[in-house]
This record gives structure tokens, C-alpha cells and sequence, in this order.
């Protein structure tokens, strides 16, 4: 039984490393699993910036909300700036944005309902809106607020 292993394994001892053939193959594999993952891989990307703004509108009400509760349920004279001597700013009420991410509280909001705008920096021509009528975040393509705003 050893006379045999010993044989094998001295017969193989002249073949050592990989042929080119085999190389090219292994080389080939890795290409076509490359081609499938890095689309894939992209697109993740962009549901993950996709979902940090829909994070951040769903924040950004919230603090709209506060800021309604210690002003009588009015969201009159909420702001999306920062420091603004026009009103008080959903920053004030412990909305934390996202980096890359702006919101904006348009239009002026009324006494009794205000919309959010959202964009992320990179993704173009997309935006979306929160009404505090409905609640629902919506997609709107196309159109994105100006830079500038809550974190512009």
C-alpha cells in the first residue's frame, strides 16, 4: 500500500504549478463573477442613499412635530436653516441630518401642515416630499430642490 503512494507521488513530483490553459480559466471565472457583482454592487449603493433620505424626511417630521407640540400644534414658522431669525429651525427640535443629504421645509409652512423636500448629493434629478396631510413619502423625478438648504 506505501510502495503505491510513494509511486504516485514520485510520478507527480515533475508536475508542479498550473498550465496556462488552467490559468486562463480560473481568469475567465473571476471576470464573468466580476461582471455580476459590480452592478449589483452599485445598485446597493444607490438604495442606500436612497433610503438615507427617506431616513432623514422621516426625522426631519418628527422634529417638525415637536416643534408643533411646544408651539400650540401650530407648525407656523418652522425653518429648515440652520441659524434664521425668521422662525425656528427643525434643527432646534433634534432633527440630525445625514452628511450629503438636504432638507428643506417648503413651502412656508401653515398652522396646521407643513411638506418636507429631500435630495442626497449623489443622486441626480431625484428628490422626495413628505406632507404631513398624508404622511407618505413620495418620490419625485426630475426635480430636485436647490442646493443650499438644510445642508446643502
Amino acid at each position: 500500500m506505501m510502495a503505491r503512494v510513494r509511486k504516485v507521488m514520485n510520478e507527480r513530483e515533475g508536475d508542479k504549478g498550473f498550465t496556462l490553459i488552467e490559468l486562463l480559466v480560473v481568469i475567465i471565472i473571476i471576470g464573468i463573477l466580476a461582471a455580476i457583482a459590480i452592478p449589483a454592487f452599485l445598485n446597493q449603493r444607490t438604495r442606500g442613499w436612497e433610503a438615507q433620505v427617506e431616513s432623514d424626511l422621516k426625522n426631519a417630521a418628527l422634529a417638525a412635530e415637536t416643534y408643533a407640540v411646544s408651539n400650540n400644534g401650530s407648525y407656523a414658522g418652522l425653518t429648515h436653516a440652520a441659524a434664521s431669525s425668521a422662525g425656528t429651525s427643525i434643527f432646534d427640535n433634534g432633527y440630525n441630518k445625514t452628511d450629503a443629504v438636504t432638507v428643506e421645509v417648503v413651502p412656508t409652512p401653515t398652522a396646521t401642515q407643513f411638506q418636507l423636500t429631500a435630495r442626497h448629493d449623489d443622486l441626480t434629478g431625484k428628490s422626495w416630499t413628505y406632507s404631513s396631510d398624508t404622511g407618505v413619502i413620495t418620490e419625485v423625478a426630475g426635480s430636485a430642490p436647490a442646493p443650499g438648504g438644510a445642508g446643502g
